[in-house]
């Protein structure tokens, strides 16, 4: 790889993992990071959990782990335009969604809502528990054995979570902080009144251009929303028009295909234009400097970040809130609520899930163990758990 910037991460100056492993000979730290969680279980589900909508046979529409490999190529691509250490981004973005539910938002709505009286239920926290306890593949160790700065980025790639003070910071002042902060197994504390580093905030904006970009494309291809109905669209105004105006008369595929691909790629050169500004401003000269510069410094431009938000704000009134939307979100939210309620009542899960909750202590312990069942489910074997449960099959046509 080529030389990176001062501020950039170092593999060779990681605090290291909680079990510690010989040096490798042709990777380095981040990469292994990166090859672990390619090769987990929990990666491998992504393929059958929901990104928006719904599976449909045919209809190409994202799942979480296409939605994931995108994050994880933007990321690489910002990281490597900012000389960022491009591993340690692509292991970020690969794992910012292994704690997700099933049926994507929904899923985690209703189990975040059946966790309400045993401390909720965050994806974030999840991802991490993935990685570190759920994960059992290794024979020396439960979890992936992460690096301290890959679990950094999983858990604040958001930024952070409590204030300098030990309040609740961002959104978790208005939630509250997740259960289970206290209990993360790694080699040092991860810090969480500080910001993450550079290459973890290159996943987390990679994240909101692969969702702004894709679910675009997923509701024009769904029959939701046509290119017209974006002309006047913040953000993706602009290139609509241009490229209507320039290729008036291909398919209207070709034509979406050419809107996605201009809106990424010039959300991504705003986006690498700011932060290269944002650092110098700042006078950002290592990771640490990064970490307590008091707000994230890899930032789309004002009026970028603006616009995005009316984009956003768009694509929830029309596209997340559409009733052939809506409608299979109600019943896999009443899927989740339903095998919560089960399990919790009989107990009756497979394999280690079963014995470990034949075996907790009270409601609270029992309550954690179907939650990492459940979210750990793909779309189909959520389904196939109700059709077992409740002799029932839920049709989303």
């Amino acid at each position: 790889m080529s030389e990176t910037a001062p501020y950039a991460s170092k593999p060779e100056l990681s605090l290291g993992r909680l079990y510690g492993t010989g040096p490798s000979p042709t990777r380095s730290e981040f990469q292994r990071d990166r090859d672990r969680i390619i090769h987990s279980t929990a990666f491998r589900r992504l393929q059958h959990k929901t990104q928006v909508f719904l599976h449909h046979e045919g209809r190409h529409f994202r799942n979480r782990l296409t939605h994931t490999l995108e994050v994880s190529q933007m990321a690489r691509s910002m990281a490597r335009a900012l000389l960022l250490d491009e591993d340690l981004a692509e292991a970020v973005a690969l794992s910012h969604d292994l704690g997700h539910t099933p049926f994507g938002h929904a899923g985690e709505r209703a189990l975040h809502a059946a966790m309400a009286p045993f401390g909720g239920f965050d994806h974030n926290i999840q991802a991490i528990r993935t990685v570190t306890r759920l994960e059992n593949r290794y024979a020396g160790h439960d979890g992936l054995n992460l690096t301290w700065e890959t679990l950094e980025g999983i858990l604040k790639h958001n930024g952070p979570l409590i204030n300098a003070d030990g309040s609740p910071y961002g959104k978790y002042a208005h939630e509250g902080l997740p259960v289970g902060l206290d209990d993360i197994p790694a080699i040092a504390d991860l810090l969480l009144s500080t910001h993450a580093s550079l290459e973890a905030q290159a996943a987390a904006i990679a994240d909101d251009i692969a969702y702004n970009a894709h679910d675009i494309d997923d509701a024009l291809r769904a029959g939701l929303i046509v290119l017209d109905d974006l002309a006047d669209v913040p953000l993706a105004g602009p290139v609509v028009r241009e490229v209507l105006a320039r290729y008036p008369d291909i398919a209207p595929n070709r034509q979406a295909h050419e809107v996605q691909r201009r809106l990424i790629t010039r959300s991504i050169e705003d986006v690498i234009a700011t932060t290269a500004a944002n650092i110098a401003a700042a006078g950002i000269t290592s990771v640490e400097d990064v970490r307590n510069a008091g707000k994230t410094l890899l930032t789309f431009s004002p009026a970028t970040a603006e616009a995005e938000r009316g984009l956003k704000q768009f694509l929830f009134e029309r596209v997340y809130r559409h009733e052939s939307v809506m409608a299979p979100v109600r019943q896999s939210e009443a899927v989740v609520t339903d095998l919560f309620a089960r399990y919790m009542q009989t107990r009756d899960m497979p394999g280690r899930w079963g014995t470990a909750a034949a075996n907790a202590s009270n409601d609270n312990a029992l309550a954690r163990i179907v939650a990492d069942f459940i979210a750990g489910m793909t779309d189909p074997y959520a389904l196939d758990e109700y059709a077992r449960l409740f002799d029932a099959r839920v049709d989303f046509r």
